[in-house]
């Protein structure tokens, strides 16, 4: 599990911690070690840009992030190789399920305008681990929505560097980074090293007080 700094409720998890969107006892043991309740918020991740609030837990819907002003309700998205995102903001928090094609739907910064019209201000965001420029290669889809990112394997391939199209769209946003590769760490779920089905979460919540 990584925790980062300076964050009032964000983890994001490992391999080593189970699925815990899927795996209810994964999930318990996540929760304990984090003191928070089991009962997540999560959604259905379609690789769209379309955001949800939350108010209770379960599943919330079709969307690819969530967020939520009530103190103490987790909220999480699973990745195996797409970039978690988590946002903090004065009285909200939310998380995201950033892959290139949310990416280029504008997933992030739809998340911090629903952050916005709800009447809060971003203040932070958190980048947990993904697939990185050295790892990930791409076709010609992929290049031609985000061809600023456009990078190359270490074998020499065509690439993107998706963190670092998130990075982007933070704007100025302060923020934290995980810098570790999916697809390089055994440590971490990759479905594009090995079409594994699990997934690691990215957990937020409001503390109360």
């Amino acid at each position: 599990m990584i925790r980062p700094e300076g964050f009032r409720g964000a983890a994001f998890g490992n391999a080593a911690d189970g699925d815990a969107r899927t795996d209810p006892v994964a999930r318990v043991r996540f929760a304990a070690a984090l003191e928070v309740s089991p009962d997540w918020a999560y959604v259905h991740q379609v690789h769209g840009a379309a955001v949800v609030t939350a108010a209770e837990p379960g599943l919330r819907g079709d969307a690819d992030a969530i967020i939520t002003a009530i103190d103490d309700l987790p909220l999480c998205v699973a990745t195996a190789d797409c970039v978690p995102v988590i946002i903090e903001g004065e009285r909200m928090t939310a998380a995201v399920h950033a892959g290139w094609r949310g990416i280029v739907a504008g997933v992030v910064e739809a998340t911090m305008a629903a952050i916005r019209d709800s009447g809060d201000v971003p203040l932070r965001a958190a980048v947990g681990p993904a697939i990185g420029p050295c790892c990930y290669e791409v076709g010609d889809e992929v290049l031609d929505g985000l061809a600023p990112f456009a990078a190359e394997t270490t074998w020499g391939s065509t690439s993107v560097d998706l963190p670092a199209a998130v990075v982007a769209r933070l704007g100025s946003l302060p923020m934290w980074q995980a810098d570790r590769c999916t697809f390089d760490s055994e440590e971490l779920n990759s479905y594009r090293r090995d079409r594994t089905k699990l997934r690691q979460v990215a957990v937020t919540w409001l503390p109360t007080g």
